[in-house]
């Protein structure tokens, strides 16, 4: 079975509602969507971050990619082993991108999901965490908006069955310690983190951290710049610390273990530049001792699918995963149902997931006409 034909289009979906975090409020996602097409019949979808720039490095390489087999993975990844070093986050989400539509076409190929070519489930639903935002309370003055964001996080938690909250965090650390106050006394079981986006100082980090103790956050994510920044607030704050952001490849796991600074890695298989690289990441957090969530960049339904693929299969990603996947108005595929705070694992052959290539090219025409979206 060998490829034949590699599509790729650019797709915008709006959300539900605004998303603020310390950098950027949007309204929709921008995604990469790509098909192999192989001479046996069978396709293959994937689906990454971003659009324009990732949508043109991905073309760069389908003269890689026609007349090769979507099993010789290993052999993709080799050839395109430089793509990240001179286009960063880029590369390993163009990479990513075509890595899942072969995992796609291997499963269908086979008849097996891509979860049993990873060895099978370990849990069949993946729950997932409920993201909470200051566009979430709009028209709250300063003084209102703890009680209001711990309102609005009731009635996420009522309404999807969630086990886990996550407050994206802004420059104003002592707003959103406020904020995550009312909602911890709201919601006393609820697995609380919060996610800064690195937009706090080390000082203010370990100020903050401090004073979170107390509501007993299942972790802190990225207050703070860097690994040495991370390592100054461990060795000073009791609550665990997780980043996205200072180890996003693996050159960056070493240095962070040397000097001690996380204690939770979050991957995602279109930041790490696939799925054997997501599953190699679990292996080195299970290795060194080191707990391990998902990242979500907005995933749509074939990405979400992937994700839950390595999940259903890893061990180690036993905690509530992020996803914007509920927070979408629409998706590119038959939605997948969110019930008591889990979506369950597809279990179809390859991702087990349909396109609708209406809406694919809907939502493409969206792209051409409003461009990529930036916030």
């Amino acid at each position: 079975m060998k490829i034949t034909d590699v599509d790729v289009w650019v797709v915008n979906l709006p959300l539900v509602n605004p998303f603020t975090s310390s950098f950027e409020t949007k309204t929709g996602e921008t995604r990469t969507v790509v098909r192999v097409r192989t001479d046996a019949g069978v396709e293959g979808w994937g689906e990454t971050m971003w659009g324009a720039p990732v949508a043109a490095i991905v073309r760069q390489m389908v003269p890689d990619l026609i007349g090769t087999s979507p099993f010789a993975l290993e052999g993709f990844h080799r050839k395109q082993h430089m793509v990240p070093f001179f286009y960063g986050y880029l590369g390993y989400a163009a990479i990513a991108a075509v890595d899942v539509a072969c995992w796609d076409a291997m499963g269908k190929a086979t008849g097996q999901s891509v979860t049993d070519l990873l060895g099978g489930a370990v849990r069949d639903e993946v729950p997932i965490t409920a993201l909470i935002t200051r566009a979430d309370a709009p028209g709250a003055t300063a003084a209102d908006l703890p009680k209001a964001m711990a309102e609005h996080a009731v009635r996420v938690v009522e309404e999807g069955g969630f086990d886990a909250v996550k407050l994206k965090g802004t420059k104003d650390c002592a707003g959103d310690v406020a904020i995550l106050r009312a909602v911890r006394e709201a919601l006393p079981g609820v697995n609380l983190r919060v996610d800064p986006n690195a937009a706090w100082s080390v000082p203010d980090s370990v100020r903050a951290g401090i004073a979170l103790e107390e509501l007993d956050l299942e972790y802190l994510e990225d207050p703070c710049v860097g690994i040495e920044g991370m390592a100054q607030v461990k060795a000073k704050v009791r609550i665990p610390l997780c980043t996205n952001m200072c180890v996003v490849r693996f050159e960056d796991f070493a240095p962070a273990m040397r000097l001690n600074a996380v204690d939770v890695i979050h991957g995602d298989v279109y930041k790490w530049g696939g799925i054997a690289a997501t599953k190699a990441l679990a292996a080195h957090c299970e290795t060194f001792g080191l707990g391990m969530n998902l990242h979500s960049g907005g995933e749509l339904g074939i990405a979400t699918a992937a994700h839950l693929a390595v999940v259903s299969s890893t061990p180690v990603l036993s905690r509530a995963i992020d996803s914007m996947y509920y927070l979408h108005a629409d998706d590119i595929i038959e939605p997948l149902h969110l019930e008591n705070g889990r979506l369950r694992v597809p279990s179809g052959p390859g991702l087990g997931v349909s396109v609708d290539e209406d809406k694919l090219r809907h939502y493409a025409g969206v792209n051409d006409r409003d461009g990529d979206l930036t916030g």
